[in-house]
């Protein structure tokens, strides 16, 4: 160990005095066993410590994991992290990205975007604004395609490079290629890049999620993340996916509250201004549009019987108060064609109009959607879109019953209604179906009278006889 001293030694005080001098030598000169090699002065020549060499090789024991390493002088500092900022803006696509900035950023969306999405918005901005003001921790932005992710991290990447904090902006697939192609680059290591991107000041990784989900993508992820999870080092993180679709490690260390802000943005996509709900693939709601408590029809014209009609006004209170605050369940049952969608696509536009549209769909749709993700060219999991159902702010489900009973079927469909009961998530149903028609599972849930109200509308359909009457049947006995 103590030759090996003496050998560091006198290589560092060969450079300093060669250096001092102004020699050169790139063809590298033996001092004992070791060979070092002199270039230009790389530090400050009236440095007191290096002296201009631009290293230092700290006094530290013998034994000690440092010992013998050349540390960067203090003078080098600056120079070295301008290095490091356009080393890591070289990697960026921010020269692409200059013009998203927070000054063109709508913090309310586009006119006509509802209080519920537009709130969700200007929360994500003020998130975001705040966060490249004071980059600490890290901050995950989630929400659908167009809604405003990529601008706000990018205004955060060109807020903070144009303070002088060097930044990564990367999206995941770019990042992965990246590392790929250090494999055949004889000009940097996959090591060097590796390390760049793991240790960069500011992270900023976009669409996270879009990435060929790999054994070895999702282990360079989670490397990457756990590296700055464990050292603090600040991450901003946007994607589509929902949290229960990130790799169960990655999302661990996304629901720590201590270190993540996650803000949920709401706003549709704004490539798409004529979409006015939260889920345009879905939501059937546009076909209803004309359905509302203005144009609903009391029917007093018709030779309707007492108890008809008494149904018929208790079913408009009903959905009217639910309308103005949503809250447990609400189902309506009858006979085909007495008004029970009309209520219920009533309820649903009057909330779209209020800036929360709800997820408006009839069972049979859904069902669709559902399968429709088993197809090879689906772009959403069905795990995706079955979330994206179950956990909807507002469900209005429609004609349940209709559906074709196949096991799969009903065991889906059980599954989403036993999750809403559960959480007590609001959910609208209508139904034509007796109740010994509907899954008894189910039923057990529309019994729950602590969360359920349901209104059975006694009138026979509109475009039916009015003196006909619904036929009555024997109620289930319980087992």
């Amino acid at each position: 160990m103590t030759e090996k001293k003496n050998k560091i030694d006198a290589t560092l005080k060969k450079l300093v005095e060669d250096t001092a001098s102004g020699r050169s030598n790139s063809s590298g000169e033996a001092v004992g066993d070791e060979y070092y090699y002199s270039t230009d002065l790389v530090g400050d020549p009236n440095c007191p410590l290096c002296h201009g060499l631009g290293y230092l090789r700290r006094d530290l024991p013998i034994g000690h994991p440092d010992f013998g390493k050349l540390q960067i002088c203090s003078c080098r500092h600056g120079q070295v992290a301008q290095q490091i900022h356009q080393r890591l803006f070289s990697i960026s696509n921010l020269d692409n990205l200059q013009h998203l900035t927070f000054e063109n950023f709508n913090s309310r969306g586009r006119i006509g975007l509802g209080p519920w999405q537009a709130d969700s918005l200007e929360q994500a901005f003020n998130q975001a604004q705040q966060f490249a003001q004071n980059p600490e921790g890290w901050l995950l932005l989630q929400g659908g395609y167009g809604c405003g992710k990529t601008h706000l991290a990018a205004a955060i990447a060109n807020f903070t490079v144009s303070v002088g904090m060097p930044t990564l902006f990367i999206t995941v697939p770019d990042l992965l290629d990246a590392l790929r192609f250090t494999y055949n680059n004889q000009e940097s290591t996959f090591e060097e890049r590796f390390d760049e991107i793991r240790t960069a000041p500011l992270l900023v990784m976009d669409d996270f999620g879009t990435q060929n989900a790999t054994a070895w993508a999702q282990e360079k992820l989670f490397q990457i993340i756990n590296y700055r999870y464990i050292n603090r080092l600040p991450l901003v993180i946007t994607t589509n996916l929902l949290l229960d679709q990130i790799e169960g490690r990655i999302r661990s260390r996304l629901e720590d509250p201590e270190l993540v802000t996650r803000v949920v943005i709401h706003a549709p996509d704004y490539r798409r201004p004529t979409d006015d709900t939260s889920h345009p693939d879905l939501s059937s709601l546009a076909m209803h549009h004309e359905q509302t408590f203005s144009n609903w029809d009391d029917r007093q014209s018709e030779n309707l019987s007492d108890v008809d009609r008494l149904s018929l006004e208790r079913a408009l209170k009903a959905a009217t108060t639910y309308a103005r605050s949503p809250k447990g369940w609400l189902v309506f049952t009858g006979t085909y064609g007495c008004g029970k969608t009309h209520l219920a696509a009533a309820i649903a536009n009057t909330r779209a109009d209020l800036g929360q549209p709800p997820m408006f769909i009839s069972v049979s749709d859904l069902l669709d959607h559902l399968r429709a993700t088993f197809s090879t060219n689906s772009l959403v999991t069905l795990d995706r879109r079955f979330e994206e159902i179950r956990s909807a702010p507002l469900l209005i489900l429609d004609a349940l019953g209709e559906q074709s009973p196949t096991p799969w079927a009903n065991e889906k469909l059980f599954q989403l209604i036993d999750y809403r009961h559960i959480n007590k998530l609001p959910t609208v149903i209508t139904t034509a179906k007796w109740y010994d028609e509907i899954d008894e599972r189910i039923y057990s849930r529309l019994q729950d009278t602590r969360l359920c109200t349901v209104c059975a509308i006694k009138a026979s359909g509109y475009r039916g006889s009015s003196t006909s009457t619904t036929p009555r049947r024997q109620k289930r006995t319980k087992k």
